[in-house]
């Protein structure tokens, strides 16, 4: 299947922020974090700002358990919390397993999190390496649950919940593995190759084909398995670090954008959270 190019002009939901990650939909409302601004905010179609919690550690990946807790990563101090009305108490240190800056999450239906890191020091240039998945089970346990991924990111998990994808934004591919009743991940295999791209933040859509943003490519591409990159959606001269499926009928495409990455682009504040209309809804977790 060739490759369109999506040519609708992108929407801006909201601008001035310093850097947006793990966008989630959940009633009415884009969940976000700002990380260099060490927030979590959602936000309406209309575009009002709500701050909804304080990480210092700076804020990541986001996800809900059944009861309806929010679950979000900090990703400096790696550790996995949980907000208690406005308070956020830990639900696990990661540190012992994390060889560098926590990032993306997935929680699950049974409120097992799955949680990413660098596996470097990104920001002190070190050289990429490998590292592990991790799975948060609800007791608070710490299970390694995928080795040797190369900067395991944004993640998505099948209606069914039994196939996770995880993006490994340093060796241009996204990987599927089996999940079983208890969580475990099994059968690693390729979903797509993805030459040239640094796939990071995405999500999953009702006919199985998975949008994630290609962070050094400036768009965001529809990967189906086994035919690879089927559309983009340019972002222009802006850099694309995350995406996700929302809206009322779960078919408006939110893009976190930025000028780049790094304290210096967060001081000029032109992050923004930009849309676009396409034709498949949202399916799955996030």
């Amino acid at each position: 299947m060739s490759n369109e190019s999506l040519r609708t002009a992108l929407a801006t939901l909201i601008d001035g922020l310093k850097f947006a990650e793990a966008p989630r939909w959940r009633e009415g409302r884009l969940w976000f974090s700002d990380f260099f601004d060490e927030r979590v905010y959602s936000c309406s179609l209309a575009g009002d700002r709500r701050e909804e919690a304080q990480v210092p550690g700076r804020p990541s990946g986001l996800g809900w358990r059944p009861d309806g807790s929010l679950l979000v990563v900090s990703m400096r101090d790696q550790r996995l919390l949980r907000r208690e009305g406005q308070t956020l108490h830990e639900v696990a240190d990661l540190s012992a397993f994390a060889a560098g800056p926590c990032n993306d999450l997935l929680v699950d239906p049974k409120g097992r999190a799955y949680v990413g890191n660098f596996g470097f020091d990104l920001y002190a240039r070190e050289s990429p390496r490998t590292t592990c998945l991790v799975r948060v089970d609800t007791d608070g346990s710490v299970h390694r649950a995928a080795e040797d991924l190369m900067f395991p990111n944004g993640m998505a998990l099948t209606p069914d919940g039994r196939t996770l994808i995880v993006a490994e934004t340093h060796a241009h591919r996204l990987t599927a593995f089996d999940v079983d009743d208890l969580g475990r991940l099994s059968r690693r295999r390729a979903f797509a190759e993805l030459d040239g791209a640094y796939p990071d933040g995405l999500c999953l859509d009702a006919e199985g084909a998975i949008w994630v943003a290609d962070a050094r490519g400036h768009a965001v591409l529809r990967v189906r398995q086994g035919q690879g990159v089927v559309q983009t959606v340019s972002t222009g001269q802006r850099h694309a670090y995350a995406c996700m499926l929302g809206g009322e009928d779960g078919c408006t495409l939110f893009i976190c954008t930025a000028s780049g990455i790094g304290p210096a682009h967060a001081q000029a504040q032109q992050g923004r959270i930009e849309f676009v209309r396409v034709e498949c809804p949202h399916a799955g977790l996030p």
